[in-house]
């Protein structure tokens, strides 16, 4: 694989399958084809974009789509942007899968930006229980054995806490865009 085929996946916080920042998946894809990468795929209606490109390019895809959905829906999407390989790292840097826990419980926060040590230290994570969170890089891995809906562990607090954007996918979903990435050119 050249340096022009990585496979990212773009993960876009805030978009809704209807009402306030409703979009649909086809309109996405044409956005990131417009930008210039290959091989584009969507998954489910919540912002999740696969493609092919070289990393400048993707990083410039992701301000170019932002720009184009606020200059046509009026609202501003932050694009938390990731690798293949960096979402099988993650996976497989899961604390709460290596101890077990069903992958149900299991949530990825994916961050813009690596927090300093002294935000992670900020995060009360014993106020959450029985939640549990644990930073890893940019990542932030939580198990939520009540589920994301009853959670109090919300995008708001990361984001605030950790002072940088984030975007929550389940793990189902994070599974899901990995298989996608490896099947590139086949989507």
């Amino acid at each position: 694989m050249n340096r022009d085929d990585t496979r990212h996946v773009a993960l876009l916080r805030g978009i809704n399958v209807g009402g306030k920042n409703s979009l649909a998946m086809k309109d996405l894809a044409a956005m990131f084809a417009k930008a210039g990468v290959r091989d584009v795929a969507t998954y489910i209606q919540s912002g999740n974009v696969v493609f092919t490109a070289s990393p400048p390019l993707a990083k410039a895809a992701c301000a170019a789509v932002t720009a184009a959905i606020a200059k046509t829906r009026g609202f501003d999407v932050p694009i938390v942007l990731r690798t293949e390989a960096e979402l099988r790292a993650a996976v497989a840097d899961s604390p709460f899968l290596c101890r077990g826990d069903a992958s149900s419980s299991l949530h990825l926060a994916l961050l813009a930006d690596a927090p300093t040590p002294a935000r992670v230290a900020a995060l009360d994570a014993p106020r959450f229980a029985p939640d549990e969170l644990a930073v890893v890089g940019r990542d932030v891995h939580l198990c939520l054995p009540n589920g994301v809906g009853k959670s109090k562990l919300t995008n708001a607090y990361l984001d605030r806490t950790l002072a940088t954007v984030s975007t929550l996918r389940n793990w189902r979903t994070v599974e899901t865009l990995i298989a996608m990435a490896g099947n590139s050119g086949a989507i």
